[in-house]
C-alpha cells in the first residue's frame, strides 16, 4: 500500500468524470439554453483520432467548439466521438478524456484546466478548477471567441 493518498490523481479522475457526465447529457438531450463548450485537447495523444490534415495543422493541441453545429456525439468510458464542421467540411474526431487540457462553458462561467508538469517539475498532475471567465480570458488572451469557427489554435493566443 502507498504511504500517501494521491489526491491529484483522484481529482483528475473526478474532473474527467464530470466532463463525461456533461457530454453524456448533451448526447442524450442536446445543448440546453446558451450552453456551449470550448474543449482543448492534446492532438499527440496516442488514442486521439482526427484527420491527418487537422493533425498537421494542429500538431500539439487544438480547441474545438461545440455550439451551433455538431453531430454524432457518442460518449464512451474513455472519450467521446463527435463530428464537427471545419470550413463546411464535416470531420469526425475521437477525443480521449485524458487528452483534454481545458474544458470551458462560458455561458455559465465554468472552466476546468488540467495542467501537466513541465520537465523537471513535480511528477503529480496538477488540476485546477477556476471560474469560466478567468479560464476563457487565459485561453483566448485579449482575443474574442470565434463566432463561426469550429476550431481555434491556442498557439496564436500565447505570448
Amino acid at each position: 500500500m502507498s504511504s500517501s493518498i494521491d489526491y491529484g490523481n483522484l481529482m483528475h479522475r473526478a474532473m474527467r468524470s464530470l466532463i463525461q457526465e456533461v457530454l453524456q447529457g448533451v448526447a442524450e438531450n442536446g445543448l440546453p439554453g446558451a450552453h456551449h463548450f470550448f474543449i482543448t485537447f492534446d492532438t499527440t495523444h496516442p488514442d486521439a483520432v482526427l484527420a491527418s490534415w487537422l493533425k498537421e495543422r494542429y500538431p500539439s493541441e487544438m480547441t474545438v467548439v461545440m455550439q451551433h453545429w455538431y453531430d454524432n456525439l457518442l460518449v464512451e468510458e474513455d472519450g467521446f466521438h463527435v463530428t464537427l464542421n471545419f470550413g463546411d467540411q464535416p470531420e469526425p474526431l475521437y477525443v480521449p478524456f485524458d487528452s483534454i487540457c481545458t474544458f470551458v462553458d462560458p455561458s455559465v462561467e465554468f472552466g476546468l484546466r488540467f495542467e501537466t508538469p513541465e520537465d523537471g517539475e513535480e511528477e503529480d498532475e496538477d488540476i485546477t478548477e477556476q471560474d469560466g471567465t478567468a479560464a476563457l480570458e487565459e485561453i483566448l488572451e485579449e482575443k474574442s471567441a470565434p463566432q463561426e469557427a469550429e476550431v481555434v489554435s491556442l498557439d496564436s493566443f500565447r505570448k
